[in-house]
């Protein structure tokens, strides 16, 4: 029966091959669109592929097709940049059709030779059953995955592993939901917008049915299904897809890379050890110095204008700082079995991290016509979310009424194209993570009445003493051929209360208290999905001020970026709350109806009112602009969670760059914008803005081998500070001053803060911004490096000591206690200290190179390893600091 099915369906594709070849034109774009997603689209290997793969390394079709180019654009000069990037305008050229696809009468997909699926339905619900269907043949047990991620399931689903555990805990840690929390989030439009929800939820149902027609059909056909599933025990294959899986999806994007904000028990704990350091006035001064919140010498995306947030009048009210040594954290994790069930730690007043995406997306670089040589505005940007195999995006173009778009979206969510381009307009996003997080200490009593503790599980709200609402998530898991971990079992728990999770407890003036964290889109993980469905309406987008107005419903936190033929332009998006007058966003707020967000609803956990667009940084037809998930205006301040806004950070490789290529009446071209940006993707932010400073207060040491590194150092910064292989003989050009400077720099923060500040308070800087910062995230191959770190309070500290640069914002020196010559010894001694250190042991102990027989190899430390979600792996890349997925746009001009 199944052989006969399969025949007739081979048939039938057969028969609508002509139609679908015609079917495959687009409606014009204006041309100019170029695109690049690393290691191919593809990401199926059904039983036979996968067996063939781990046999003889064997790859299903379009699974690494993109990976050279992305890799080698390192190697590009001006004039072949663009041949890196592949032609992304609308249709597939006769010569280029692959195959076509018919699921359903209403939808014909038209794959090209790159994979890719081009999706067009006669209809809107034919289009969208199309995507889904899409979707689940490029991504199926990706859609599991992260299905089962969202809801905290993955050591249920994949095994016990560490690192499928980690994601359970961060995930039951930031955004835990019962299905019916779920469920509510379909049912419940946003106000004012019940007539779109009605669109949307209408989108969602053929969605879910595309996919769920596709894993009908692989349980018929084992060509079809993924081979992963055999090796997890499941050779079933999947359930079927709910649309509250969509839901559980969108928030391991929109909760993990889409917040900012909720670190103020770790603020909390800096401020205390500055206090106990320096005393209260001069404590908080230092700890506004580290803080970093409204910098006036940081990089900003928006020049010249000022946007306030969060907004700060009168004197403050409502802080509830823990009283000294009384905050208790402990793991989401309360009871498990087996060897599988080691503690994720947490730090003092922060999530964990299974570190598998980048803390913040990358980025953007527009320039207007004015400054373009050809007249039209030019674009190169793309978002860094990070390295799997297959990837955490999927391309795809879609044609139906009120749809017409091409580009990338997550799988599982993509219903829309999330970043790409319209028939003559394109744009992208970065993570701009403002504050929209905020932690309350809610008071804990009794039912009966008597003496709380700091273990009740009752609160007091408004007059009331609620009890604690527990949300439980069990995991057990067997081992199987893709994860050998031991059986085991793990019950996780997250408390809830109306003001948030709870996320510590602690006293506040001796009275017991309950620290939640309060983040705004709890609650409104879909919300955003309008905006993307007006960002592919070609009937809505006609300019720039229609692209702003749709990216301001976008609750979670990101800059979005567009241009068109004629025009750039940018908006910040986020559910900014509106925090009641005198509460200090940096620190925990007494959990009291007068002080909560306005426009908050405690019944429901939902914000309502947000601050208006116009108070959000934006720009038309600036000049230019850079952004690398860098401060987006003067006044608006950093997250607290963010310490980095300084006057060191990495958006400044880009705009050095693009502002000498539009210096006086010099006009510049696509290809040196990507240049541009290629050549900032390997430049070591540390040593291209502090190191110079460090060398210039180093002078010429006395001791010879001091002296002598400091050579190499300088050598290395004069030649561009790049850690590159531009021989590709798999070492680095200066690969003995880059690793000196590994070696020195932990050394030298140390040396430089570490007799001002005390061990207590150093290592509580540490907790929030750490120290190391080596490229690769700590051994992570991230790829995406400079989000955070101490170049900029080296930067400012060297700045005030030797009165050069800008020198606003910080209260005194601590290098050397404001003497020269005890700073310089200081550093002199980390340097001669870091010259013993061999390079095996600063990288060593990696277990990516370790496993790749490349152990303390220094190019592989650095190197991107791209995460499995699945069988088939990929090989390692030289490291380059730039987005996973990037657009080249120049609206108007000839496609490749």
């Amino acid at each position: 029966m199944a052989r006969a099915l399969r025949a007739l369906l081979a048939a039938a594709l057969l028969a609508v091959a002509p139609v679908a070849a015609r079917a495959q034109t687009s409606p014009p774009d204006a041309g100019g669109f170029r695109n690049i997603l690393p290691p191919g689209q593809n990401g199926l290997a059904n039983a036979v592929q996968l067996g063939a793969f781990l046999a003889t390394g064997t790859r299903p079709p379009n699974n690494d097709d993109q990976l050279a180019a992305y890799r080698d654009l390192l190697y590009a000069t001006p004039q072949t940049a663009l041949d890196h990037f592949k032609d992304a305008g609308f249709g597939v050229r006769p010569q280029d059709v692959a195959r076509t696809e018919r699921p359903r009468d209403d939808v014909t997909i038209v794959r090209d030779r790159r994979g890719v699926p081009h999706i067009y339905g006669t209809t809107r619900a034919g289009a969208m059953f199309g995507t889904g269907y899409a979707t689940a043949e490029d991504r199926l047990f990706f859609l599991d995955v992260f299905r089962h991620v969202g809801r905290g399931q993955l050591a249920s689903f994949a095994g016990g592993s560490p690192g499928n555990r980690a994601f359970d805990h961060l995930v039951w840690t930031v955004a835990p939901y019962t299905e019916a929390d779920l469920q509510s989030q379909i049912d419940s439009p946003r106000p004012g917008f019940e007539r779109e929800a009605a669109l949307l939820r209408g989108d969602l149902d053929q969605y879910v049915a595309g996919i769920n027609h596709y894993i009908a059909e692989a349980r018929l056909d084992v060509t079809k299904m993924p081979g992963e599933y055999a090796a997890i025990g499941r050779p079933q294959g999947p359930d079927d897809w709910r649309g509250t899986d969509t839901i559980a999806t969108a928030l391991v994007v929109g909760a993990i890379l889409g917040v900012g904000g909720g670190g103020e028990l770790a603020s909390a704990n800096v401020l205390e050890a500055a206090k106990q350091r320096f005393g209260a006035v001069r404590g908080r001064r230092a700890w506004r110095d580290f803080r970093f919140a409204d910098d006036p010498a940081a990089p900003t995306t928006v020049h010249g204008r000022r946007f306030a947030y969060p907004r700060r009048t009168g004197r403050t009210r409502g802080r509830a700082l823990p009283d000294a040594g009384s905050v208790t954290t402990s793991d989401v994790q309360v009871a498990g079995s087996g060897s599988g069930t080691q503690r994720v730690p947490l730090a003092p007043g922060a999530p964990p991290s299974p570190r598998a995406f980048p803390a913040a997306m990358s980025n953007a670089i527009l320039v207007s016509a004015r400054e373009s040589a050809t007249g039209r505005p030019l674009a190169v940007f793309g978002p860094q979310t990070g390295y799997f195999a297959p990837q955490a995006l999927m391309e795809q173009e879609v044609q139906a009424p009120g749809i017409s778009a091409r580009g990338v979206a997550f799988p599982g969510v993509n219903l829309y194209v999330q970043i790409g381009h319209g028939r003559d307009y394109a744009w992208s996003a970065t993570t701009s993570a403002q504050d929209i997080v905020d932690t309350f200490a809610v008071d804990l009593c009794e039912p009966d009445g008597s003496r709380p503790k700091v273990t009740s599980k009752h609160y007091r709200d408004r007059g009331a003493c609620r009890p604690i609402e527990s949300l439980e998530r069990r995991n057990s898991w067997e081992p199987s051929a893709a994860d050998s971990t031991p059986a085991g079992t793990e019950t996780l728990v997250t408390e809830r209360t109306r003001l948030g999770l709870v996320v510590g407890r602690a006293t506040v003036h001796g009275r017991p208290v309950a620290f939640t964290r309060l983040r705004a889109t709890y609650g409104h993980e879909p919300d955003s999905g309008l905006a993307f469905a007006y960002f592919n309406d070609p009937n809505r987008i006609r300019g720039p001020q229609d692209f702003q107005r749709a990216a301001s419903l976008i609750g979670y936190t990101f800059n979005w970026f567009y241009v068109d033929a004629h025009h750039i332009a940018y908006q910040n998006a986020g559910y900014n709350p509106r925090r009641a007058p005198g509460t200090d966003p940096d620190l925990p707020i007494l959990g009291r109806p007068q002080f909560e967000w306005r426009g908050y609803d405690p019944a429901r956990l939902s914000l309502t009112a947000f601050t208006p667009r116009s108070q959000h940084p934006q720009l038309v037809d600036l000049a230019w602009s850079a952004d690398w998930n860098n401060k987006q205006a003067r006044g608006y301040a950093a997250a607290d969670e963010n310490w980095g806004y300084g006057p060191a950070y990495r958006s400044q490789l880009l705009s050095d760059r693009v502002a000498k290529l539009v210096a006086g009446s010099r006009r510049t071209t696509l290809p040196e914008l990507v240049t541009a940006m290629e050549d900032a993707a390997t430049v070591d932010l540390r040593a291209d803005r502090v190191l110079p400073l460090a060398l210039r207060l180093l002078g010429r040491p006395a001791d010879p081998a001091v002296r002598a590194a400091a050579d190499r150092l300088a050598a290395w910064v004069a030649d561009g500070s790049h850690r590159i292989d531009r021989d590709r003989d798999g070492h680095y050009e200066h690969a003995d001053a880059i690793a000196l400077f590994d070696a020195w720099w932990p050394r030298w923060m140390h040396a430089q803060f570490e007799p001002a500040l005390g061990k207590p308070l150093f290592a509580a800087i540490e907790r929030v911004n750490e120290v190391a910062n080596l490229p690769n995230n700590h051994g992570d191959h991230l790829g995406s490096s400079w989000q955070d770190g101490w170049h900029g309070y080296a930067l400012a500290d060297l700045r005030r000591l030797l009165r050069t640069g800008d020198r606003r914002g910080w209260s005194r020196v601590y290098c050397g206690g404001g003497s020269r010559a005890r700073c310089r010894a200081a550093l002199e001694a980390s340097l001669r200290d870091a010259l013993a250190e061999p390079a095996s042991q600063t990288y060593g102990g990696d277990a990516v190179c370790g496993a790749a027989g490349r152990a303390g190899d220094q190019a592989c430390y650095d190197s991107i390893w791209f995460r499995p979600i699945g069988g088939v792996t990929q090989p390692l890349i030289p490291w380059q600091n730039r987005p996973t997925f990037q657009q080249v746009v120049e609206v108007g001009a000839a496609s490749p």
